[in-house]
């Protein structure tokens, strides 16, 4: 399966998960910034409310697109064993990484936030959002950090995803919606036809349209 755009994915992932449409208790939660527009989507069908859960991967220096963890809001720390022993990367290095994508990703918080308190999620169902999975570890983190703030059901959905990102997923979130998991997979923008990068402005939009509200007159710059 090929998706047009992040949008479409949305609107395809809304089916599967229509039990939950108007009913309370229930939040939908994007990981910024590919899975903001697939969660808007999501959440408008749903007429639930939207937010964000920011993560960062722990890309391998020199090889950013590998991941060797992921951090989340909370002090969250995920590593992938396997990458950290085959490589040998050390602590430090690690320490290193996590200190940096911490600053990233207290720098989102600020922003997409614009001041307003994190929501709680002690006893809601909180549905977890991606444009996709590669290894898993960005989504993986979320999860643990929305269990660790007391969400009492943790439903991830995302349009596609490799196949072995899958299994550690559903060992601990409560569901998982997965609309294709090809063989061949090898990065996610192979299975959509646009899949033009987001930037801070579009997430700040999508979450103002989200809440009602107008777009900040004064935008973010930069991607």
């Amino acid at each position: 399966m090929r998706f047009h755009d992040r949008r479409q994915a949305g609107q395809l992932l809304a089916g599967p998960l229509s039990n939950y449409a108007d009913q309370p208790g229930v939040l939908v939660l994007a990981l910024p910034r590919g899975g903001v527009p697939v969660a808007f989507e999501i959440a408008e069908a749903l007429r639930v409310p939207l937010d964000i859960c920011v993560v960062r991967k722990l890309g391998v220096p020199g090889h950013r697109e590998l991941a060797m963890g992921a951090i989340a809001a909370g002090g969250v720390l995920l590593l992938n064993d396997d990458v950290v022993r085959e490589l040998r990367i050390s602590r430090r290095v690690i320490d290193d990484v996590a200190g940096v994508e911490r600053e990233e990703l207290e720098r989102r918080e600020r922003l997409y936030r614009g001041g307003r308190p994190v929501p709680g999620v002690s006893g809601l169902t909180v549905i977890l959002v991606d444009d996709g999975l590669a290894t898993g570890a960005s989504m993986l983190a979320a999860v643990r950090a929305q269990r660790r703030r007391g969400a009492r059901r943790i439903v991830v959905a995302v349009p596609v995803a490799a196949p072995d990102a899958y299994a550690p997923l559903r060992a601990e979130a409560d569901d998982c919606i997965i609309l294709s998991e090809p063989l061949d997979f090898r990065a996610v923008g192979q299975w959509y036809e646009d899949f033009t990068e987001i930037g801070d402005v579009e997430v700040c939009d999508l979450l103002a349209r989200a809440r009602g509200a107008e777009a900040p007159r004064t935008r973010p710059t930069g991607m």
